[in-house]
């Protein structure tokens, strides 16, 4: 499973960087700062192929980790009224890294998005039985999970890539608007479905071991298990504000205020448990790395 080009024991880490201004990038470099990993973020363009050629060049990487591309602001409508962005970007340009990486020898490491599910016949909500890495998209409500789900399809075929696929992605830093859970408490009202999700602070450092032992190939990068939107918003009101709280809607009722539909899906976390028997249920996740470390004391 491992891509034996790079990494080699007697070569010190050096990880090229893409997505400097996100989330998940401003939060890697942090990472690398702690662990000691020497790091630069790319300067290029992802769908430009010679500024990435140039990256490398400069950096002389033994990884690259991709957290840059297109998810749209607010949020994913925005890519419904703005296509051709999305897909230079998220396709065109994921793929130009993937090829130039492959080319140079070096591993990729590609955050991408498990939001290319959504529950079926055979995947039904409460039944535990979650998607698998093989398994086929089958959710392409929005024009972003549809460019995902393509870009996903293709990069299979880079014996170099190793595709997280990330899922409402959560942290400890309530205060950001990208969270999953800062998003909900701001939200009118919610829908109450059971989802897979990924809590950045226990996930985004096995991302890190994951590059260091040259893994590849597709990973459900999400906690075990599921929680739903009322679960969530219960604990924010047991450890945050006692006072706070919420209204529910139904799919039908929220399809009238979001443009394209949402993927709401388990996926089966099986294999990254079975590489890390340490990884917490969503749950006990969601309590350590969140809650716990944010909880207001009675005398706050």
């Amino acid at each position: 499973m491992g891509f034996p080009a790079n990494g080699s024991s007697d070569k010190p880490l050096k990880f090229l960087i893409y997505g400097r201004t996100g989330w998940i990038g401003g939060l890697l470099g942090k990472l690398c700062e702690s662990q000691g990993i020497d790091y630069e973020y790319g300067s290029g363009r992802l769908e430009n192929r010679i500024s990435l050629e140039s990256d490398i060049a400069n950096v002389k990487p033994t990884h690259v980790f991709n957290a840059a591309g297109v998810t749209g602001r607010p949020n994913v409508d925005w890519c419904e009224s703005h296509k051709v962005e999305t897909i230079r970007t998220n396709v065109v340009g994921t793929l130009t890294l993937a090829d130039v990486c492959r080319d140079k020898g070096l591993i990729l490491i590609n955050y991408a998005t498990g939001c290319i599910f959504e529950y079926d016949e055979a995947h039904q909500i409460g039944t535990g039985i979650g998607f698998k890495e093989e398994d086929t998209p089958n959710f392409t409500g929005s024009f972003y999970s549809k460019t995902k789900a393509m870009v996903e399809e293709l990069l299979k075929n880079y014996e170099n890539v190793c595709t997280l696929r990330v899922r409402m992605p959560i942290s400890s830093d309530l205060a950001n608007p990208r969270n999953f859970i800062t998003k909900i408490t701001r939200y009118d009202k919610v829908v109450n479905i059971p989802n897979s999700m990924t809590i950045l602070d226990e996930l985004l450092p096995i991302s890190i071991e994951m590059g260091k032992r040259n893994l590849t190939g597709i990973w459900n990068f999400t906690n075990p298990e599921v929680v739903s939107h009322n679960e969530i918003l219960e604990m924010y009101r047991d450890y945050i504000d006692p006072n706070f709280t919420w209204k529910n809607f139904n799919l039908e009722e929220q399809a009238k205020v979001i443009v394209a539909p949402r993927s709401n899906n388990e996926l089966d976390a099986t294999k990254l448990k079975t590489e890390f028997p340490e990884l917490l249920s969503i749950k006990e996740s969601l309590i350590k790395y969140v809650f716990e470390p944010n909880k207001k004391t009675g005398g706050a």
